[in-house]
């Protein structure tokens, strides 16, 4: 799953978030360059001709734009999600795309984790809610994946509001 909880301190538990990537950083190398390799080979019949030259701009544009629309989505997918639980207070921190940034707090003991099965923009859209706002959690994670992140949070919640004997 595209989350996990950190090691946890005798003061805090953190869960950290981040949506699925399919396209790691050596599988973006190997479609570039074989990418690049499957455009030059219809190229190997034309050298020494001037059909050559006149093709190899638009098969360079061609690759440039690939690689630079796959960039684009790496970088536009660079989000994650920091849920910290304390006694104290219930912090998510949302750092997204080209550096923003949201922050959002809430006391623990308030603190309503909400499942929507419908009505929201995506089925199964899980909130956080305290003090009188709402926030989305997750929103980058799939159905089955909100649904135990879900009774995960409560069950850290749930551990954090029992009495310590």
């Amino acid at each position: 799953m595209p989350y996990q909880w950190l090691a946890p301190t005798p003061d805090e538990t953190r869960l950290r978030a981040w949506p699925y990537r399919s396209l790691p950083p050596e599988g973006f190398v190997w479609f570039i360059g074989t990418t690049a390799v499957l455009l030059g080979v219809p190229l190997i019949g034309l050298f020494g001709t001037p059909v050559l030259w006149a093709l190899l701009p638009f098969l360079l544009a061609a690759l440039a734009a690939i690689w630079f629309a796959i960039m684009r989505n790496i970088r536009d997918g660079a989000i994650t999600e920091e849920l910290c639980i304390s006694a104290a207070r219930v912090t998510l921190e949302r750092r997204g795309p080209r550096g923003a940034f949201a922050a959002w707090e809430g006391n623990p003991h308030w603190l309503q984790v909400t499942l929507h099965p419908t009505g929201g923009p995506v089925p199964d859209y899980l909130t956080l809610r305290a003090g009188g706002r709402e926030v989305e959690l997750g929103a980058f994670l799939t159905e089955a994946e909100r649904v135990a992140l879900r009774d995960d949070v409560q069950r850290h919640l749930q551990g954090l509001r029992q009495p310590q004997r």
